[in-house]
């Protein structure tokens, strides 16, 4: 026998533990069943009738009349007959947990915690050891797993019934995983119960469904099968308004069995569970499970010190913290577990044990950990990023706040946040459990090392500066990693970096994870499974973009990244920065929208320069509206630009460029950013006359930024510093956002190696 996918087997421990809490066959002949068809043996002579349906079904042939459908309960009666459960679940306002509270290393230790329980606890309760080159968790793990057996102590264990295949995906801060009929709303509580009892405070949601086997191929049956509105009654009704609001509206009848095909699918089951997830979160009753009406709240008195978020009561005040900060039970959990992150396994601080808490966090193996252990696995990167030999030598400390960030980037730090575009619309195209998990793992491993790349070429560790807490572990001349990564999770992103290399990062996050699906970037011991490239849809540089120049035509991905920037100062409360940054992916996001129209599939980024905290009362949005939209003359002028193509983004930062090599004089800069308010024309006058009397430079300010940028529309003449929409009738200008940057912006003097076609180890 050939060696069998993990959802085949999944299905197959399903069939053979059957529909009970007592499994059908002793535990010993199951997971001899499992090691068999995972080494490609012979199974159980018992058990080889259900391996055999189990593996028909992964090539079942899709019933295109309700007279085949019929046919199935005979032709595969465990399949129709037998039960198996679906479990979704994961942490839910997560952004409310991790930036509760305003120190870098709170938020560290939230979001490390999530991470290690959907990362490492949760697999944990299938008996999933994690791989590390680091850290041992077999300890660990059995801890988790005794966890699981004393809270949910029916006899036999939870923990008997799950294994490592059952789990679909388990990133992005959720899982998805089958598990024997019986015990779905035991997983959906031990889930939930697990999020709580490690972070008190973070909200989980969880909800469990059986179906037959027979639906995760052909969606939901009805139990008299004859009834199931099939696809014969939904050529008949395809217009009826309640059938469209189910399956969509058709506007190609061509297209009418494609989509009906699509529907009925595992994506029908898994709509099916996130409708309950919502009911769920939302404080719906759930038949035999808690309920989640009552969240954990954590009382507060008149007359009790509060932690410093001002939001529970401080159980501990530690002197041996800088600022001898009061804190609450949750926030101590957090601050532990960013201690942790920096130092890996170590001895338990005496801040902590001063608590009287006996609380562990266990291994915690922070970002950080995974991207050196990246570099020390790609040569060329490591030598990128470390550079001299000294820096790979001297020891490089982890920033402790946003101040020590903001200390070796001229006091400004970039905040970096990052979501997938067109993902729903892939995934309702996905009509099986294995394609599911194929393409979880296949965003995952695009999204991290396009990350890792990206901080690898455009940073390297840098000495800081201007540091005078007498308390700081990290002291003038130390070299510090300038990054700090909040989360990547699924198709999320959230970083903080140098303000001086945000869009340079930004860029290459967004070009590199088309990249890796693409597989025109290679990672070693990683096989992209799934097929990204949007067929018969090349890449037309003046049909999409608003630059003049001609670039060659290339194929496009179907998934790319939405990226809002926030540079701003390092003291601008993170809660604010967060909420900003927010907003501007969400605008990257609905440029992205508007430009799949016109059949434009990649990625967008939106950035904005806040230096002055008091810049935005309300909102960017707003703010632009407001502030940044004039009309002259009944001429409408945009003194913005963004959101921005990655092509787009990558011309104009070759205009900054231009505009630092031919030393433009500030103060010029400036007036000329001053005259666009005063319309069209005084703009343009006043920056032809200025950039004439350069003394250099002028070729290369013409070719990256007028030529570039600037062509009429009309005819053949310049209009710099404006361009021209002909569909909005609107006039915008790149100006204003290039001089917010000229001082912050850096460019190295080499530039970046080509990456599209090397080799990247894992």
């Amino acid at each position: 026998m050939d060696k069998t996918n993990s959802i085949t087997i999944a299905i197959t421990w399903c069939l053979a533990w059957g529909d009970k809490r007592e499994p059908q066959y002793s535990l010993e002949v199951l997971r001899q069943m499992c090691e068999a068809l995972n080494d490609g043996k012979e199974v159980p002579e018992e058990v080889q009738a259900l391996v055999k349906q189990a593996q028909e079904l992964q090539h079942l042939e899709f019933p295109d009349t309700l007279e085949k459908l019929k046919q199935l309960p005979e032709k595969y009666p465990l399949l129709w007959n037998s039960k198996i459960g679906l479990v979704y679940g994961g942490a839910t306002k997560i952004k409310q947990y991790v930036f509760e509270e305003s120190k870098l290393p709170d938020i560290r230790g939230a979001s490390g915690l999530l991470d290690k329980i959907n990362l490492v606890e949760l697999p944990a309760f299938f008996n999933v050891i994690p791989e590390s080159p680091h850290y041992n968790y077999n300890i660990e793990c059995r801890e988790i797993k005794r966890w699981v057996n004393e809270n949910f102590d029916k006899k036999p264990n939870l923990s008997d019934a799950l294994i490592p295949e059952l789990i679909i995906y388990s990133t992005g801060g959720n899982i998805l995983a089958f598990c024997p009929a019986d015990f779905g709303d035991d997983l959906a509580n031990a889930i939930e119960k697990r999020y709580t009892q490690r972070t008190l405070t973070a909200n989980s949601c969880a909800v469990g469904e059986t179906f037959r086997i027979l639906e995760t191929s052909l969606g939901l049956l009805r139990d008299n099968i004859e009834k199931t509105f099939w696809l014969e009654k939904y050529q008949q009704e395809y217009q009826n308004s309640i059938v469209e609001a189910y399956f969509g509206k058709i506007d190609d009848i061509s297209k009418i069995e494609e989509t009906f095909i699509k529907h009925k699918s595992f994506n029908e089951l898994t709509t099916k569970l996130a409708i309950r997830f919502n009911q769920r979160r939302s404080g719906n009753y759930s038949e035999n499970r808690p309920t989640r009406r009552y969240p954990p709240m954590f009382e507060t008195h008149p007359y009790l010190r509060r932690d410093e978020g001002e939001k529970r009561s401080a159980i501990a005040h530690i002197h041996q913290l800088i600022g001898k900060p009061h804190l609450s039970e949750s926030v101590i959990y957090k601050r532990r577990i960013g201690d942790r992150a920096k130092t890996g396994i170590s001895e338990t601080p005496k801040w902590y044990q001063d608590t009287g808490l006996e609380w562990e966090p266990g291994i915690i193996e922070s970002w950080l950990d995974k991207f050196e252990y990246f570099l020390h696995n790609n040569s060329e990167q490591r030598q990128k990023y470390y550079g001299s030999q000294n820096a790979q030598t001297k020891e490089i400390k982890i920033a402790q706040s946003l101040t020590h960030l903001g200390k070796v980037s001229n006091n400004y730090v970039a905040y970096i946040y990052a979501d997938g575009n067109n993902m729903g619309g892939f995934i309702q195209n996905i009509r099986t459990p294995q394609e599911y998990q194929e393409f979880s793992q296949d965003v995952e491993n695009a999204t991290k090392y396009a990350v890792y790349q990206a901080l690898a070429y455009n940073l390297h560790p840098r000495e800081i500066k201007g540091i005078s807490e007498a308390e700081s572990k990290v002291k003038d001349g130390d070299l510090i990693h300038p990054f700090e990564i909040i989360t990547i999770g699924g198709d999320d992103i959230f970083l903080i970096v140098p303000a001086d290399k945000a869009l340079q990062i930004a860029k290459m996050i967004g070009e590199q994870f088309e990249n890796i699906l693409l597989e025109k970037v290679k990672i070693s011991g990683v096989k992209i499974k799934g097929k990204y490239k949007v067929d018969n849809n090349l890449l037309v540089a003046n049909k999409h973009h608003r630059f003049a120049e001609t670039i060659s035509e290339e194929a496009q991905c179907k998934l790319s990244m939405s990226t809002g920037v926030l540079i701003t100062a390092y003291n601008t409360p993170i809660y604010y920065a967060e909420d900003l940054t927010n907003q501007l992916m969400k605008s990257a996001k609905k440029y992205a929208k508007s430009l799949k129209e016109n059949g434009y599939y990649g990625g967008t980024i939106d950035f904005f320069t806040m230096k002055s905290v008091t810049m935005i009362s309300s909102n960017i949005e707003e703010f632009r509206k407001q502030a940044l939209t004039i009309d002259n003359r009944g001429a409408k002028l945009k003194l913005y630009s963004a959101p921005y193509t990655i092509p787009e983004l990558d011309k104009f930062l070759k205009s900054i460029y231009a505009l630092q090599k031919a030393e433009f004089p500030k103060s010029q800069l400036y007036q000329i950013r001053g005259f666009l308010e005063r319309g069209k024309r005084t703009a343009s006058l006043n920056y032809y006359y200025f950039r004439h009397r350069l003394k250099k430079g002028q070729d290369a300010l013409k070719a990256d930024f007028e030529d570039k940028w600037c062509p009429a529309k009309t005819n053949k003449g310049n209009i710099a510093p404006w361009m021209y929409d002909l569909k909005e009738e609107t006039y915008e200008t790149i100006w204003r956002e290039i001089v917010d940057l000229f001082d912050l912006i850096r460019f190295s003097d080499t530039e970046s190696p080509q990456t599209s076609h090397q080799e990247i180890a894992r």
